[in-house]
């Protein structure tokens, strides 16, 4: 699957296809449809710090199934699941410094396939301290710093091949410290 993600490789059986890129931000669910090389090669960048999730855009999440389908059904998922559930997918590239500022929904799978994705975590009943608008690199160079130790969320560093399971309702955020090429599987 891997080699099937290299950017020629994608670039060459997708780089017509239309994208949808979403806002970086919690609350907002602007959408905007590209070509899928106009974003590898014009928008695929490094996060600036300055910017303002709504400002921000990336591929994460709204794939189209059939146009994709063939790279999708090559995937192998982790092997677990909810039984009498299937797992729904969200493919993902993005470029370093970008990221999904907190939120939560229901348990999963975050696999990275290139780059490394950094992950910080909070318990549900624990939310944590953010501004919706904000990127997760704005909030780890604003925020984070100022956290007691005792507030701070659970971390960790995927690396590709490297599977992360987030449970239920969990608080998470995510930063893409290279640019990366990254699949979730969502549970239930």
């Amino acid at each position: 699957f891997q080699a099937l993600c290299a950017k020629d490789k994608l670039l060459a059986a997708f780089g017509d296809r239309p994208v949808r890129l979403s806002t970086a931000n919690t609350y907002s669910y602007r959408k905007v449809d590209v070509p899928f090389q106009e974003y590898v090669e014009h928008l695929l960048k490094p996060q600036d710090p300055a910017a303002l999730g709504s400002d921000t855009l990336y591929f994460f999440g709204d794939n189209n199934f059939t146009e994709w389908g063939p790279l999708f059904q090559k995937y192998v998922p982790p092997p677990f699941h909810i039984p009498g559930t299937r797992g729904a997918y969200s493919f993902g590239i993005a470029g370093s410094g970008s990221g999904v500022p907190f939120h939560w929904h229901g348990p999963g799978y975050s696999e990275v396939i290139f780059g490394r994705k950094r992950w910080f975590l909070y318990p549900p009943d624990k939310m944590p301290h953010f501004h919706p608008n904000e990127t997760t690199l704005a909030w780890l160079h604003r925020t984070y710093p100022t956290l007691p130790p005792g507030e701070r969320p659970l971390e960790c560093t995927i690396h590709p091949g490297e599977v992360l399971y987030f449970p239920d309702r969990w608080w998470h955020a995510t930063l893409n410290l290279d640019t990366s090429v990254f699949i979730s599987t969502f549970l239930g």
